[in-house]
């Protein structure tokens, strides 16, 4: 049974910095990635990695500021997100696919449960 497990969301300061985490069981995957859906939005794609290697692929809106990491030992993808914005503000969803690039548009094997992330002006 595939499971992702968020964590790392929670309530900051305009400018300030929050690490999210997410750590993959049952399987590994040939990409994972990371989107976020706003109050009354479609979810969006956000950043999305590779396990096999190459560069990370981001957001317009969030490029140079974030930044998706991995750790292939312990199935697990990080976002690490700076200089937070208040339209940052949104839950923010961990992806998993057996494919290495279907996640860039939006296609994807599993979805986390999601995290809120709330950035405050």
């Amino acid at each position: 049974q595939v499971q992702l497990e968020e964590s790392g969301g929670g309530l900051v300061q305009a400018g300030g910095s929050l690490r999210l985490s997410c750590a993959a069981s049952g399987r590994t995957f040939g990409s994972m990635g990371w989107f976020r859906q706003a109050l009354g939005k479609e979810r969006e794609f956000v950043a999305f990695i590779k396990w096999s290697g190459g560069s990370p692929v981001y957001a317009a809106s969030v490029k140079g500021r974030f930044t998706i990491s991995r750790d292939n030992a312990k199935n697990s993808v990080y976002l690490q997100m700076n200089n937070l914005k208040p339209e940052d503000t949104a839950i923010y969803y961990c992806a998993a696919d057996r494919a290495p690039s279907r996640l860039r548009v939006g296609v994807t094997d599993y979805w986390g449960q999601g995290t809120q992330v709330t950035v405050s002006s």
